[in-house]
């Protein structure tokens, strides 16, 4: 009869017993997943430009309204001229707008009236190629035209031509997996001097993609670049 009373007591110190067990093991795996070190990966390489545009100004002046349209289309013509002789295709040539400003016009000038030339004529072109030795070249003998009085301007004086790098997707996978092979070398030595092992990735976070030019002189060679951040469960 004892044996009887003394058997539900038996069951709950054993559940009492489980249940501490549990809690413990539980507490202690979250003591583990606690360990861990976060640090950063980086992937850093340099890529040749595959894009370059080239925004051109060809600047007039003038007192005859109709002579000064006629020099503007014989000079487009020209310059026209020069990038064919180039090898430029006719699709990588594109002819802007025509501006014609009225110095006398201009209500914010009064000294406008005495300028030597009434009228100023803007064309514009923009030359767009993925051939990059070619537009080089082209830059470079361009000079030619000054002999035949053309100004050959571009439109940005900061920047004359604008390299682009396009193929940023075809690079990132491999880009992406050595910043985390990097991220990981980085936690393996934090590790081995805290007497650890690196487990697995608890979270990743990937960074921006940066494209910029390598330096001033070079504006067609790019280096990309990208950090990933990244944690690591670290085991005993």
């Amino acid at each position: 009869m004892k044996n009887n009373n003394l058997l539900p007591f038996l069951i709950i110190a054993f559940a009492l017993a489980l249940a501490g067990y549990f809690i413990g093991n539980t507490y202690l795996k979250g003591r583990s997943f606690d360990r861990f070190v976060s640090v950063k990966g980086l992937s850093e390489r340099e890529v040749p430009a595959d894009l370059a545009v080239w925004p051109i100004n060809i600047m007039l002046t003038g007192n005859d309204l109709a002579e000064l349209q006629r020099k503007i289309a014989d000079q487009n013509q020209e310059v026209y001229n020069f990038f064919t002789a180039q090898g430029f295709e006719a699709a990588e040539i594109t002819q802007g707008t025509v501006n014609i400003s009225d110095a006398r016009a201009n209500i914010y000038n009064s000294n406008a009236q005495y300028a030597a030339f009434r009228y100023v004529a803007k064309s514009e072109f923009t030359v767009r190629t993925s051939d990059i030795p070619k537009l080089q070249r082209a830059l470079g003998a361009s000079l030619e035209l000054l002999s035949k009085g053309i100004l050959l301007g571009s439109k940005n004086e900061w920047q004359p031509v604008e390299y682009i790098f396009t193929g940023l997707n075809e690079i990132k996978p491999e880009m992406v997996e050595e910043a985390t092979r990097n991220a990981r070398e980085v936690a393996e030595k934090f590790a081995r001097d805290s007497e650890a092992r690196v487990g697995a990735i608890r979270t990743a976070r990937q960074g921006l993609f940066s494209v910029a030019d390598r330096d001033a002189n070079t504006p067609q060679i790019k280096r990309v670049r990208v950090v990933s951040t990244l944690e690591f469960q670290l085991l005993e």
